[in-house]
């Protein structure tokens, strides 16, 4: 019976670390009608982070990503606008935990769960947002997010921002893999 409560015991820390890392979310979306390949320059327009050392953090990851694609970078007047936007905030996960399991089916299904113990985890979730935008007309081009949940430690966040980046711009420009 001893050996019982601590599988499940050793079970339940193991969820509770799954469920507290997770995956990094990214997603973009573009405008159907651009046709990327007029497009080989940009120009950082803006960059909003409420962290000032995450500025050229920022710059470096997309600049990378976009360097890899052929693009070039300008200091004003390029053919494609860039801002990206650095947003925070908390999210929270519930973890319940039994103890004393007991056995056999009763009416209802299981019976004798015994206790439920259920513990809040909050931890800070970051999402970048960078948009590109036609310099001329001013039209969205191109949108791209990652989220991502924030380490304590800053060298991992900044390795989750370099391949939150990289992972966005793996399909760009839209439509180059389609040949």
């Amino acid at each position: 019976m001893r050996s019982e409560k601590v599988v499940y015991l050793f079970a339940g820390i193991v969820l509770l670390f799954a469920s507290a890392v997770s995956a990094q979310q990214v997603k973009s979306d573009y405008d159907r009608d651009a046709n990327f390949s007029q497009y080989k320059t940009y120009s950082w327009e803006q960059v909003k982070t409420k962290d000032p050392l995450n500025l050229d953090r920022i710059k470096s990851a997309v600049n990378a990503a976009l360097t890899a694609k052929g693009w070039s970078q300008v200091n004003s007047g390029g053919d494609v606008s860039i801002v990206a936007m650095e947003i925070t905030h908390e999210q929270q996960t519930l973890n319940t935990f039994y103890d004393g399991f007991g056995g056999g089916w009763r009416w209802r299904g299981f019976g004798g769960f015994g206790e439920a113990t259920t513990t809040t985890d909050t931890y800070l979730v970051g999402t970048l947002i960078i948009d590109l935008f036609d310099t001329k007309s001013k039209k969205l081009l191109w949108r791209g997010s990652s989220s991502d949940a924030l380490s304590t430690n800053s060298d991992k966040n900044i390795r989750n921002l370099d391949k939150g980046v990289e992972k966005l711009f793996k399909n760009f420009p839209p439509g180059s893999s389609k040949k």
